[in-house]
């Protein structure tokens, strides 16, 4: 993994003064480095029974999509209000900040379906839960989730005790 922590820059006061923002930036950038991170992140997924991948707006997007190549399955855009132009299911949840919420389409998930969660970054686990509960409200299970980076000093973990969890790099 180090390979991987070597393509992850820093921003310091990024959004706001006192946060370290972890750039992925750099990890996509590179074709190898971006082909050994989605590999390491399927990786225990390759003989689970999975139906879709669903990703979270917007880096959940890159990895996600990936992923879902990589393994043979569909994806799900779990996108912000608005976005999607058909009949939508949505979460609303707290932020550390605020609220927010996602969208789904509703006929996105079957009952039933294995769904197999992933985004770049677990923080405080809001959006996750969140993202979760979507999935189930739509009738699909969860099978895991899982993250490039898990920013274990927010705890976010904790929030998705129910689910196993996967995670690249943790700082």
């Amino acid at each position: 993994m180090e390979n991987l922590k070597t393509k992850i820059r820093d921003i310091s006061d990024f959004p706001r003064p006192g946060i370290n923002f972890k750039d992925i930036t750099p990890l996509v950038q590179d074709p190898a480095t971006l082909r050994e991170c989605v590999e390491k992140l399927i990786a225990p997924y390759k003989n689970v029974k999975i139906t879709a991948i669903a990703g979270m707006e917007a880096r959940g997007f890159i990895f996600g999509s990936l992923a879902a190549w990589e393994l043979g399955v569909g994806f799900i855009p779990l996108r912000k209000p608005g976005k999607l132009p058909y009949d939508v299911q949505k979460v609303d949840y707290d932020l550390e900040y605020g609220q927010a919420t996602l969208e789904a389409h509703i006929d996105a998930i079957s009952p039933g379906d294995k769904i197999l969660l992933i985004d770049d970054v677990l923080a405080t686990g809001g959006t996750a839960k969140a993202s979760c509960d979507l999935v189930e409200i739509l009738g699909g299970e969860v099978i895991a989730c899982a993250f490039v980076i898990e920013l274990g000093f927010l705890n976010g973990r904790y929030q998705l005790s129910n689910y196993p969890i996967h995670t690249l790099l943790t700082y």
